[in-house]
């Protein structure tokens, strides 16, 4: 499995103006009346301060600040952040969603465990503090996972001061397992009575719980949901998401298109969450099908992602790619993209261990 020397990120600057991420593209252009959401910025502002870690330039770190900026002027009166945001630079929500909320944290989590300049670990310091109230009314499962991830990412980059959040995500991580035994149904190990979107989000955050509370159960309700997961979004040994068109009931047969490429990024980023709890090698498995799945080892055999623009085709119908290449889907493949190192690391780090051992 073999990583680009450096991610390309044509096409996300192509997407990018002096305000922010553009939301949809028309092809390979930005559709400016589609405006800004701070969903997609907040996940460009997650993938370059990553890349900041191993890349740090000026290029990289004007990404950065263009996006930490977005989500500062995100900043809601009433609770959180405003997700919304026309062209003409006017936020067309009172307050925004919840996975909106999810996502801000996740990205400004990112910022605060990096070795960015003080004054941009400062900010989001700051927006992640003063966001903590939302935090705690969320009811969105999507969004508490997203905390969940958050709140590790901190705990792993050995921030201080982090108990306040770390509260929050123990009662998320409750509410999942809750969710999770109210849901299950013979033949149906889920958290919620259909599956929809970014499913894979539920478990990868519950494997980030059971490394800091073994003791809980949260080990075992991510592997039974993560394996039905897969189960159910592998056909003939290649990845085959639940499709939006009509989701994926309990007692119903799932929808096989649209797939969408946020299904493949998040599910490959839970299986190397799954990866660094457990010695298996299923999980890394699950991570090639996930990745392969941009590269065209897909239902219609298909690629989606430009390796060259860093692109990525917004999905895929029964009769072909949607050829909008938009920025959710984008920023799907290029943090895919970026996770190939880390389970380069994984592996590494076990050979060396099983060699010591011997």
């Amino acid at each position: 499995m073999k990583s680009f020397g450096s991610l390309p990120l044509e096409h996300l600057d192509r997407m990018t103006d002096s305000t922010g991420l553009i939301q949809h593209g028309i092809y390979s252009l930005p559709r400016r009346e589609s405006g800004y959401t701070t969903d997609d910025n907040a996940r460009a502002l997650r993938l370059c301060a990553r890349l900041w870690n191993t890349q740090p330039n000026d290029r990289i770190l004007s990404r950065v600040a263009c996006y930490l900026s977005f989500i500062e002027h995100a900043r809601c009166p009433v609770r959180g952040f405003h997700n919304f945001l026309s062209y003409q630079r006017d936020w067309l929500d009172a307050t925004g969603t919840g996975d909106c909320q999810g996502q801000a944290v996740l990205a400004l989590a990112e910022v605060v465990g990096s070795n960015l300049p003080e004054g941009f670990r400062a900010l989001a310091s700051e927006l992640l503090e003063n966001a903590l109230p939302t935090l705690e009314s969320l009811r969105s499962l999507r969004a508490q996972a997203y905390v969940i991830q958050a709140w590790a990412h901190l705990r792993r980059s050995d921030v201080p001061g982090i108990e306040p959040l770390e509260g929050i995500a123990k009662l998320a991580a409750e509410r999942l397992v809750e969710c999770f035994h109210r849901s299950q149904r013979p033949g149906w190990p889920w958290f919620e009575s259909r599956m929809t979107y970014a499913n894979a989000v539920l478990p990868h955050a519950l494997f980030d719980a059971a490394q800091r509370w073994p003791e809980e159960e949260y080990l075992s309700v991510a592997e039974t949901s993560f394996s039905f997961l897969d189960f159910a979004t592998t056909s003939n040994l290649v990845f085959h998401p639940i499709g939006n068109r009509d989701w994926y009931s309990h007692g119903e047969e799932k929808s096989l298109y649209d797939q969408q490429p946020v299904e493949a990024s998040t599910m490959a980023s839970a299986a190397l969450a799954a990866m660094t709890v457990l010695e298996d090698e299923r999980y890394q498995a699950v991570f090639h099908r996930a990745r392969d799945w941009f590269h065209g080892q897909n239902s219609l055999k298909t690629p989606l992602a430009d390796i060259h623009s860093g692109g990525c085709f917004d999905g895929l119908h029964p009769t072909g790619p949607n050829r909008n290449q938009g920025a959710e889907s984008t920023l799907a493949f290029l943090w895919t993209e970026l996770h190939v190192d880390g389970v380069a690391s994984i592996n590494h780090t076990r050979e060396v261990s099983n060699s010591t051992n011997r």
